[in-house]
């Protein structure tokens, strides 16, 4: 797994890892640790994978535009 800077969206498939992990069959998620240099916005469960124009628009990432100027535009040619 690698990491951009700044926000990352990361997808764990639970079923997937505990059946290639253990050879078993995913049944729960009894709890979550965090560790405080973590910077989180939200966890959530799903049933299954969904494309992000199927998620909530609180659940979406939406990334920086990079190239823009804090400042105001200005338009001249």
């Amino acid at each position: 797994m690698r990491l951009d800077e700044g926000w990352n969206q990361i997808q764990f498939n639970l079923a997937d890892f505990t059946k290639r992990a253990y050879g078993t069959n995913y049944v729960e998620t009894l709890r979550i640790q965090v560790h405080a240099n973590c910077r989180l916005r939200r966890i959530y469960f799903a049933d299954r994978l969904y494309n992000e124009d199927e998620l909530p628009a609180e659940f979406k990432l939406y990334l920086p535009i990079h190239g823009r100027t804090s400042g105001p535009v200005s338009m001249t040619s």
